[in-house]
């Protein structure tokens, strides 16, 4: 007879004890990768070092905290409307940072749409977060926003996914050394391109996290997205593709693409200037 399976709900099971963000940040998150993108392609598009970054939608700031250790001049902005989290970030992440960086590390509790700050050299909003708002009034008054709160010569970043498999309600498990994640499009209405999907997490003892994330998104397509940003004011916006391994799967390379593969399923960010 097969074990029965436990949830979180019981106290002795892995998945009652593991915290939810830290298991994210290992299954989905490589902050370290992304600031050195962001860094890299900015001094490469605009010719000098990016000091000040904002990060939309942070969640638990992990991105900041690291922008923050990357020098004594770096200063970083995070926005995000849950409390809960934000505090996570200040006991989990903040806290490891020395009282310098601390002190160079600003979290609003706020709405993207209505937080001015400190205008940013790079403002940028991952996780596909953005797609949060579902009409074009809604992103394009985010977008009109995150040009108000970037410098004349600053970057917007934000990352996209499509491909067929986007479209698909369907689950997608990767196996971690002690959890699997599970990414989860649960359903997709063509009519209005709405979209929920969910994390879940499984573990060795047959315990789960089930919903231990929940978006409800707007599939957004590249080009859609591209021609809001030209709405909101950017003068342009630059694609930069991720390349794929010898196994066909992404590679974590992003370099400039005009046109793109039919790829089943690809990541890619889209970088705007001002």
């Amino acid at each position: 007879m097969a074990a029965r399976e436990k949830d979180i709900s019981t106290t002795s099971s892995m998945a009652a004890t593991a915290d939810k963000h830290e298991l994210y940040e290992e299954a989905v998150q490589n902050v370290e990768e992304e600031v050195r993108f962001f860094k890299a392609t900015f001094k490469e598009i605009v010719g000098r070092d990016a000091l000040v970054f904002r990060e939309d939608f942070c969640g638990t700031a992990s991105a900041s905290c690291e922008w923050a250790r990357q020098g004594s001049d770096h200063r970083a902005i995070g926005v995000d409307l849950c409390a809960d989290t934000l505090q996570w970030g200040r006991d989990k992440r903040l806290s490891k940072l020395t009282s310098e960086e601390q002190s160079r590390v600003t979290l609003i509790e706020g709405d993207v749409l209505n937080s001015p700050a400190e205008a940013a050299d790079i403002l940028g909003a991952s996780n596909f977060s953005y797609w949060c708002f579902h009409t074009r009034a809604d992103l394009l008054a985010y977008f009109k926003a995150a040009y108000a709160n970037i410098k004349d010569d600053g970057l917007f970043f934000l990352d996209i996914y499509g491909g067929s498999e986007a479209f698909e309600e369907m689950k997608e498990k990767t196996k971690h050394d002690d959890f699997t994640y599970v990414w989860h499009q649960k359903n997709y209405y063509p009519v209005t391109a709405e979209y929920i999907c969910q994390i879940h997490f499984h573990f060795p003892d047959k315990s789960k996290m089930k919903k231990a994330f929940t978006y409800h998104w707007r599939l957004w397509t590249m080009p859609e997205v591209r021609e809001l940003l030209v709405e909101a004011g950017f003068a342009k916006s630059i694609v930069y593709w991720e390349g794929t391994d010898e196994d066909g799967g992404g590679n974590g390379v992003f370099e400039p693409e005009e046109r793109g593969e039919a790829d089943a399923g690809w990541i890619a960010y889209i970088i705007a200037q001002k």
